[in-house]
């Protein structure tokens, strides 16, 4: 089994009870790590798939009850303090990590009718900008705390493919997926890897009858993706046995046909 021992882990996005990030946190605890997940409930209240109010803090409990510790907190990637305000507490809290997964994502359908700047900007701000500030400040506390080590893991979730109904969306994590590759060589040096992630439809809470039905035979082995199909290759990407894979983008979507 997977030992994450030792480790502090950091997963942002984590605010619902099935989504890909809460199945993250929970895989990385049972292999050992300590967890600091961030949430905003403003985006799920508003645009997402409904806010659970009391989520974040009953699940750290249930996170601590896996045997690790556990902190979380709400913050909005958006705002140009986060990604300082949250590599701030984490030291804070659990000490420096070494393992970072960027799941928060912003997404609002927009189309060629519909897209404007407005728009456009707001994917930019927490997609692009909140992700890789805090993953920049996330490699320079690595270097200065863990010169001798080589277990830093950086794993974005991104997400491609020929949906016009979601262009900012889409775009915004075209960036990520671009930046992976030189990411990971800058990054090699210091012992940290970069890898991208991309999980396909996953059944995490915003897929209806209508869509199931309409997604079901793009997949050959007769299921949707789960939350835990992403959790576990986070769970290996994370760990020592990833050691000698960076600079990748892995699609973990069971030979979706939907391309």
């Amino acid at each position: 089994m997977t030992n994450l021992k030792g480790k502090v882990a950091i997963v942002t996005g984590a605010s619902r009870s099935k989504g890909i990030g809460a199945a993250t946190c929970r895989t990385l605890a049972s292999a050992g790590a300590d967890i600091f997940f961030t949430h905003w409930s403003a985006f799920d209240e508003a645009s997402g798939n409904g806010v659970e109010n009391e989520f974040p803090e009953t699940f750290c409990e249930e996170l601590k009850q896996m045997g690790v510790r556990a902190f979380h907190m709400e913050v909005d990637l958006s705002d140009k303090a986060s990604p300082l305000r949250i590599m701030d507490r984490v030291e804070e809290t659990l000490g420096t990590p070494c393992i970072l997964v960027n799941n928060a994502t912003f997404e609002s359908p927009a189309d060629f009718r519909t897209l404007n700047r407005d728009i456009l900007d707001k994917h930019y701000h927490v997609n692009n900008s909140g992700t890789l500030m805090l993953t920049m400040e996330f490699a320079r506390r690595y270097e200065i705390a863990f010169p001798e080590r080589k277990d830093g893991r950086i794993i974005h979730m991104v997400s491609k493919g020929p949906d016009p109904n979601n262009l900012a969306y889409i775009a915004s994590k075209g960036m990520l997926i671009a930046i992976t590759e030189p990411l990971s060589v800058g990054l090699a040096p210091i012992g940290i890897t970069v890898n991208s992630i991309d999980p396909g439809p996953t059944d995490s809470g915003w897929i209806n009858e209508e869509l199931r039905e309409h997604l079901l035979p793009m997949f050959p082995m007769g299921r949707l993706g789960e939350p835990e199909d992403a959790a576990k290759l986070i769970r290996f990407l994370a760990s020592d046995d990833s050691g000698w894979i960076t600079g990748q983008l892995i699609k973990s979507e069971g030979g979706f046909l939907g391309k």
